[in-house]
C-alpha cells in the first residue's frame, strides 16, 4: 500500500469517527491529517475527491448529513491553505527581490560605466587612506591598474608624502581639500595632477570614506614652467657680465624644465685658432682638446646648421633617444651651445619649443657678455697703463686690485712720485663711475696731480690747484683724493684730504702703547664741489718703524654694514702686520679683508714703512769739522727715537773715531777726507768711519793718549778695524 492509499484510508476512518461523534477531538484529527498531507505531499484534489466519494457511499444512510462533513474537510485543508498562501507570498517576494537585484545590478553597471567614462581619474579610499577603487582614467594618468587594489597608505605614486599627509589631515578635519602635487607614474616619469578629495559617510558604518578625482595638469605646468623659465632666464642673462654666469643661469633654468645636467659653450676666435670652452655642470672639461671627441665633432658639425635653431643629437649607446641638443648662437657660427640631458630620452615638442625660445635670449646674452668682457679688458689695460711703475721707492708697497668679474672696473688710482732727494708725493684717488669713462677721468686727474706735485707746493695748495683742474674735466665731479708729501729724512708727513678714506697709521713694534690712528684731520669736500673755505692741511711725524696705509673705499665698504666696521677691520689687520716686510703687509691686508666672493669694487692701496734714511757725512779730515759731525749725528739719532743715554755713547765713540782720523790718518801729508756712515738695521745701529790715509805708528810712551781705541771698544757692542794701503775703516755696532 502506498503512502497516499494509507493516508486515504486513515482519512475515511477519521471522517467516519467525526461524523459519529461530532466533537472537538475528532475534528482535531483532521488538522493532524492536513499536516501529514503537507509533509507527504498529498494532493488537495485527491483529498477532496476521496472525501466526496466516501460521502456518496454513505448517501443511503439518512442519519448522516454530508454537509456536516465539510467542517472536517476544511480543518484538514486549513494547513494546506496556509502553506499554499505562504508559498505564493514567498514566490511573490522572490520575484520582487529578483527584480530588485536585477535593478541594482543594472545600476551598478551604469555607475561603473559612468565612472569609467570620466576623463578625470576617480578613486575611493577607506578611512585608513587605502585606495580601494579606481577608474580607467586613473590608471591612464598614474599607470596603476585595478588588479593592484587596494593601494595602502602611503600610496606608491606619492612624491611629496609630507604635503599629501597634510592634505589628508585637512580632509579629515574640514571634509574636503583641493591641491596640486607631483606624482610618480608607474613607469617612473613625473606627472603633475590637480587633486580634489571629499569625505563621505560610508553605508552601515561610522567611518568616513574618501572620494576623489585627479586631473593631469602636466602640460599646463610645463607651459607655465616654460614661460617662467624664459622670463627668469631673459631677466637674469640680461644683466650677466660673464659667459660663466650666463651658462650657470642657463643650467639652473634648464635643469628642472628639460632635465639638463651640463651646459657647454664653445667660442671660436677669428681665424684658425683653437676655440675656448666654458662649462657649467659636471664634468667640468674646459680645454678643447680634452673634450670627448664625439662632442668636438658635434660642435664642428653644428657650425653648418642654421643659427638660433636647436638640433637633437643621438648618442651611440642610446639609439633613438636624444643625448642632448646643440645650437649655434650667432650668425657668424663662432658660438655654439650644448645642452646635455641627464639621461638619454625622447625630446618632446614642448622641450624643443622651450629650448628654441631660450636660444634667442642666450644669443643676445652671449653677445652682450662678449662686448662687456672686451670693454672690461680695454678698461683694465688702460687702468694699469696709467698706474705708476710696479717698483715704488724704497719703503713703499703698492697694490691695485680690480673688482672681481663680472663687475666693471672703476676710477681708482694711486701715485707715488719722488719730488727730490728725500721728499715723496703720495696720491690716492677715486673717480665716480665705472668702466672706460671713469678710467679716462682717472688718467687726466692723475696726470694733473703728478704735474702739480713736481712744483713742490704743499698739499693744501696742491689740492686747490687740482680742484681747479677737475672743474675743467667733464664728469670729474665728486672725485675723492688723499694727497700727502712725506719727508723720509725727518719723518714729517703733510697731507690734505678731499672727501677720501682717511689714511691709517700704526706705530712701531716697540711702541706697545701705540694704537692704530686714522688721519682724519685736514678733511674737506671732494673735488669740483662748491665750497667757501680753502683746503686745510695737517702734518704728522712718523716714528721709525711706523706703518702708514692709504686706500680707496673698495677695501672697506660692504653691503649692509657700517663703514666704521670696515675701518675698524682695516686697523686691526694692519696692526697685526707690523713685524712683516712691507710687501708682505700689502698682500696680507688684501687677502684678509677680501670678501668671500671677492672685492665688488676696485681697491687702490699704498703702504709705507718709515725707516730713518742712512746718515752719510763726508768732510775734510779737519778738527773744525768735528762739531758739525757731532751735531748731525745727534739729530739723526734723535729722529730715530734713540734714547738720550744711548745717543751720548754713540756720539762719543764715533766722534773719537773721527778725531783719530784727523790726528793720525794724514800725519805728514796733505789734509785728506773722512767719511761717516750710519744706518738703522733691525735692533742695531751700524756705523763706519773711513779714511784714505795711513796712520803713524803709536809713540813708545803715549802718556795720556792712545786710550781712544780702548774706549771705543768698551762702549760699542762690537768694533772691527780694517787697514789697507788705501786707508782704514772702523766698523761699529750698537744696540738701540
Amino acid at each position: 500500500m502506498t503512502d497516499a492509499d494509507d493516508f486515504q484510508t486513515q482519512y475515511v476512518a477519521a471522517l467516519r469517527a467525526y461524523l459519529d461523534t461530532r466533537d472537538e477531538d475528532s475534528l482535531a484529527v483532521g488538522h493532524e491529517l492536513g499536516r501529514r498531507a503537507l509533509q507527504e505531499q498529498i494532493s488537495i484534489l485527491d483529498i477532496i475527491e476521496n472525501h466526496f466519494r466516501f460521502l456518496a457511499e454513505l448517501e443511503a444512510d439518512s442519519e448522516i448529513r454530508p454537509g456536516n462533513s465539510l467542517e472536517f474537510l476544511l480543518q484538514t485543508l486549513a494547513t494546506l491553505d496556509i502553506a499554499t498562501r505562504g508559498f505564493l507570498d514567498g514566490t511573490k517576494r522572490y520575484e520582487e527581490q529578483r527584480a530588485r537585484a536585477e535593478g541594482l545590478a543594472d545600476r551598478d553597471r551604469f555607475r561603473t560605466a559612468l565612472v569609467n567614462s570620466l576623463q578625470e581619474g576617480f578613486f575611493v579610499a577607506d578611512h585608513d587612506g587605502a585606495v580601494i577603487e579606481i577608474n580607467h582614467a586613473f590608471t591612464e594618468i598614474l599607470g596603476f591598474a585595478p588588479d593592484g587594489l587596494p593601494y595602502t597608505w602611503p600610496h606608491p605614486w606619492l612624491v611629496d608624502k609630507k604635503t599629501a599627509a597634510q592634505q589628508q589631515d585637512l580632509v579629515r578635519s574640514q571634509g574636503s581639500a583641493q591641491y596640486e602635487t607631483p606624482v610618480r607614474h608607474r613607469d617612473g616619469h613625473l606627472v603633475w595632477v590637480a587633486t580634489s578629495i571629499n569625505a563621505v559617510r560610508g553605508p552601515a558604518t561610522d567611518h568616513d570614506v574618501y572620494v576623489g578625482t585627479v586631473r593631469d595638469i602636466t602640460a599646463e605646468r610645463a607651459f607655465a614652467a616654460r614661460e617662467s623659465a624664459v622670463l627668469r632666464l631673459a631677466t637674469a642673462v640680461g644683466v650677466a657680465k660673464s659667459v660663466a654666469e650666463v651658462l650657470a643661469i642657463t643650467l639652473e633654468e634648464c635643469r628642472t624644465a628639460v632635465d639638463v645636467h651640463r651646459v657647454v659653450a664653445v667660442m671660436w676666435p677669428p681665424g684658425d685658432g683653437e676655440p675656448t670652452v666654458q662649462v657649467a655642470g659636471s664634468p667640468s672639461e674646459t680645454p678643447w682638446r680634452q673634450l670627448d671627441p664625439l662632442l668636438r665633432q658635434i660642435f664642428q658639425d653644428a657650425r653648418q646648421q642654421l643659427p638660433l635653431t636647436a638640433r637633437t643629437v643621438e648618442w651611440p649607446d642610446a639609439p633613438g633617444k636624444a643625448r642632448g641638443l646643440v645650437a649655434v648662437l650667432s650668425g657668424a657660427a663662432d658660438v655654439a651651445l650644448w645642452l646635455e640631458l641627464r639621461v638619454p630620452r625622447y625630446v618632446i615638442a614642448e622641450d624643443r619649443l622651450l629650448v628654441t625660445v631660450l636660444i634667442g635670449h642666450l644669443s643676445l646674452a652671449i653677445q652682450h657678455v662678449r662686448q662687456f668682457e672686451s670693454a672690461r679688458e680695454t678698461s683694465l689695460t688702460l687702468q694699469r697703463a696709467m698706474l705708476p711703475p710696479v717698483e715704488p721707492p724704497a719703503g713703499f708697497a703698492v697694490r691695485y686690485e680690480p673688482a672681481v668679474p663680472p663687475l666693471e672696473i672703476g676710477g681708482d688710482w694711486y701715485d707715488v712720485l719722488p719730488i727730490d732727494d728725500h721728499r715723496i708725493g703720495i696720491v690716492v684717488g677715486d673717480c665716480v663711475g665705472r668702466g672706460l669713462p671713469a678710467a679716462a677721468i682717472m688718467g687726466q686727474l692723475r696726470s694733473s696731480a703728478r704735474a702739480l706735485l713736481l712744483t713742490g707746493a704743499r698739499p693744501g695748495l696742491l689740492l686747490e690747484q687740482l680742484d681747479a683742474a677737475a672743474a675743467l674735466i667733464p664728469d670729474a665731479y665728486c672725485t675723492t683724493v688723499f694727497l700727502a708729501i712725506l719727508d723720509t729724512q725727518s719723518g714729517i708727513l703733510e697731507y690734505s684730504n678731499a672727501g677720501h678714506m682717511p689714511a691709517v697709521l700704526v706705530g712701531p713694534q716697540s711702541d706697545s702703547v701705540s694704537e692704530p690712528t686714522f688721519l682724519t684731520d685736514a678733511g674737506s669736500v671732494p673735488l669740483a664741489v662748491r665750497r667757501n673755505e680753502t683746503r686745510p692741511q695737517a702734518s704728522r711725524v712718523l716714528l721709525p718703524g711706523s706703518t702708514l696705509m692709504f686706500f680707496t673705499d673698495g677695501l672697506v665698504e660692504r653691503k649692509h654694514e657700517s663703514i666704521d666696521d670696515g675701518l675698524a677691520r682695516v686697523a686691526t689687520v694692519l696692526a697685526d702686520t707690523v713685524t712683516l716686510p712691507i710687501n708682505a703687509v700689502a698682500d696680507v691686508v688684501l687677502a684678509q679683508l677680501a670678501p668671500q666672493s671677492g672685492y665688488d669694487d676696485d681697491v687702490a692701496m699704498v703702504v709705507y714703512r718709515h725707516q730713518i734714511a742712512p746718515l752719510l757725512v763726508e768732510t775734510p779730515a779737519s778738527a773744525q769739522e768735528l762739531a758739525g759731525i757731532r751735531h748731525r749725528l745727534t739729530s739723526w739719532l734723535m729722529a730715530g727715537d734713540v734714547s738720550d743715554e744711548k745717543i751720548n755713547d754713540i756720539v762719543l765713540v764715533l766722534s773719537e773715531a773721527c778725531t783719530n782720523c784727523v790726528e793720525h790718518a794724514y800725519q805728514g801729508h796733505d789734509v785728506g777726507s773722512m767719511r761717516l756712515e750710519a744706518e738703522f738695521a733691525d735692533d742695531e745701529i751700524r756705523a763706519r768711519v773711513i779714511d784714505t790715509g795711513s796712520w803713524k805708528p803709536p809713540a813708545p810712551n803715549p802718556g795720556n793718549s792712545g786710550r781712544g781705541l780702548v774706549l771705543m771698544k768698551a762702549i760699542s757692542e762690537s768694533m772691527n778695524i780694517q787697514t789697507t794701503p788705501r786707508g782704514t775703516t772702523l766698523e761699529f755696532s750698537f744696540r738701540r
